[in-house]
């Protein structure tokens, strides 16, 4: 059964009309503020959509994505991610449409889905970060470990790095000693250093390239 044939079930095709009907009218409310009557812009196009209207529908998604990139935003999500979370929040309000409730605040409904959807994208993000940016560190730190006839040939290695690591500029020494030593996520760095998630990239891929230069004679 289509969702829209649900939500016809549950509510009426009907009265989901008449209400939208009356939700325009309120929009027309001059008492009422800019976000107020796009709040309930939106909600009238969404019931219109449960009644199977898909050019209200269309218009509602529309004017749904710049709400989403807003709420991205505040959860902490970078830029790199904006689309991805939009593209998410927007299949889930497809698949729970039917669940919205034209009384209440469309904005709320959309702005509850594009938190969780926010979060869900930091996680992920976050998992595969500690895997980008860490694990080569590691190889840096310890590749050939395995190899070294005593703990005095490691040590020398690990004073060698450590002494490469303090000549390296500041921003680069900080990527290296938060993303790598520390092990810290991207967002957490970024927070303490104030350096955008993009720059610490960065940062760090051009620490370790100079540390190779320095420890193995790579260019």
């Amino acid at each position: 059964m289509s969702a829209v044939l649900t939500n016809a079930l549950a509510i009426g095709v009907d009265d989901a009309l008449v209400w939208h009907r009356d939700a325009v009218r309120r929009v027309d409310d001059s008492s009422l503020s800019d976000n107020q009557q796009a709040d309930l812009r939106r909600a009238a196009w969404m019931a219109a959509a449960q009644a199977g209207d898909r050019a209200a529908y269309e218009r509602v998604l529309g004017e749904s994505v710049g709400v989403i990139r807003s709420v991205a935003r505040r959860q902490g999500v970078p830029v790199d991610l904006l689309d991805d979370v939009v593209q998410e929040t927007l299949i889930t309000i497809h698949r729970v449409r039917h669940t919205y409730d034209p009384s209440r605040s469309y904005h709320a409904w959309l702005a509850a889905i594009a938190a969780r959807r926010s979060i869900d994208a930091l996680r992920q993000h976050g998992r595969r970060d500690r895997r980008e940016l860490h694990e080569p560190l590691a190889v840096e730190n310890f590749a050939e470990e395995g190899e070294a006839s005593d703990a005095t040939e490691h040590d020398q290695r690990a004073a060698a790095l450590r002494e490469a690591i303090a000549t390296l500029p500041p921003g680069q020494r900080e990527a290296v000693e938060h993303l790598g030593l520390r092990e810290r996520s991207l967002a957490e760095t970024a927070e303490l250093t104030g350096r955008s998630t993009g720059a610490l990239k960065v940062n760090l891929h051009r620490a370790l390239k100079a540390l190779r230069g320095r420890l193995h004679g790579d260019s």
